[in-house]
């Protein structure tokens, strides 16, 4: 899902960048006043997680990739704040250091994956996990279903940031000077690679470590209210 440079156009990538950058400082605010810092470790552990399991890479149509990102366990965990903090991070080193996305994108991508997701992913949790036993079994089916959910919401809006391209940056003689695909290819292309595949993926990782968590040490997924 990460957006190379050339791909949006300053219309698009702009305004990203002017909501990411006050997003942030937001967001750091925010974890300074919830979490406390015998967790902050885990933030960092959050970065690392996210980066590494994003680094897989599969080229898809439209001129993007996708893959897993981590963001809504992260978010179950930490909260969405802290989970915005942990994504963006990786996402802007993968860019700055390995070239992993735009630097024009950074902006857009952190939004995709930095915001969207660990707020989608955290709040459907919360909706089907509900009161149900920090160990109860509705944890991790909460967990698999808000991480497919969260990052095909992601996918979707991506394909959207594609797909106005041809509408809104086009040379005088009619070609766009940017992401060449109209919505209708766009679209269809992110939603349909992360629904089939990239989606169950993202789904299986946040499972799986929900389930580790409630036998290993269930008191982790209770750092942001989990037991509530």
């Amino acid at each position: 899902m990460h957006i190379p440079d050339g791909y949006l156009s300053p219309q698009t990538y702009v305004p990203f960048y002017a909501f990411i950058v006050p997003y942030l400082a937001i967001a750091s605010n925010k974890v300074k006043k919830t979490l406390r810092s015998r967790h902050v470790p885990l933030l960092a552990l959050g970065a690392a997680f996210s980066f590494v399991i994003m680094m897989f890479n599969v080229p898809i149509p439209g001129g993007t990739t996708g893959h897993a990102v981590g963001g809504v366990i992260v978010a179950i965990l930490l909260g969405p704040w802290a989970a915005s903090i942990a994504v963006s991070i990786a996402l802007i080193v993968q860019a700055l250091l390995f070239g992993d996305g735009g630097i024009t994108a950074i902006g857009a991508n952190c939004f995709n994956m930095g915001v969207v997701i660990p707020f989608a992913g955290y709040y459907i949790y919360k909706l089907i996990a509900g009161a149900s036993e920090i160990t109860s079994p509705r944890r991790w089916v909460a967990g698999a279903i808000a991480g497919y959910l969260g990052i095909n919401i992601a996918a979707v809006l991506a394909g959207i940031e594609f797909g106005i391209q041809p509408l809104i940056a086009i040379a005088p003689d009619g070609h766009p000077l940017y992401a060449p695909y109209p919505l209708s290819v766009a679209v269809p292309a992110m939603a349909g690679e992360h629904l089939m595949l990239f989606g169950f993926v993202e789904a299986l990782v946040t499972a799986l470590v929900i389930k580790y968590l409630q036998k290993a040490d269930n008191e982790l997924l209770t750092i942001y209210g989990g037991a509530k």
